[in-house]
């Protein structure tokens, strides 16, 4: 019996919206995270990109357990000495709360050539309202747990 390997021509992509309204920040980028790199089809295979694209919209209005909102800080640097500049959450979420949700998903997608072909097929809309409506994208309705 031989193993199935999916090529570029076996692939076929789809369209989905989730809806981030009242989500856990966690567990809604691995659920997407998943459908991403495609590990939610039959015809996975680890090297290959095979995911769908994914619009997430309300990235707004996304929530945190605990106290992530004051002690969670986000990093970057400018590549200057004393270049470093923090973030806490509750600043992203005022200024730019999709990349809060990028910056969770990127993070668990592969390293390298392939995660990047991956985050690119990730279309985050803080407010209810997206530009993919020609896409015909499907509702994708994910438990909420709590």
């Amino acid at each position: 019996m031989k193993s199935f390997m999916a090529s570029a021509s076996n692939i076929e992509r789809k369209w989905y919206v989730i809806d981030a309204q009242d989500q856990t920040l966690g567990r809604l980028c691995s659920e997407v995270a998943k459908i991403l790199r495609g590990k939610n089809k039959p015809i996975y295979t680890p090297h290959m990109d095979c995911g769908d694209n994914v619009i997430v919209v309300n990235a707004e209005k996304i929530k945190v357990t605990g106290k992530k909102m004051e002690q969670k800080i986000y990093y970057r640097h400018s590549d200057y000495v004393g270049g470093m500049k923090e973030t806490t959450l509750k600043e992203m979420m005022a200024k730019k709360p999709e990349d809060v949700i990028t910056l969770a998903v990127k993070g668990m997608l592969p390293k390298g050539p392939l995660g990047r072909s991956m985050i690119k097929k990730l279309h985050v809309y803080a407010g209810p309202e997206h530009d993919n409506a020609a896409q015909k994208p499907e509702v994708l309705e994910l438990q909420k747990r709590y």
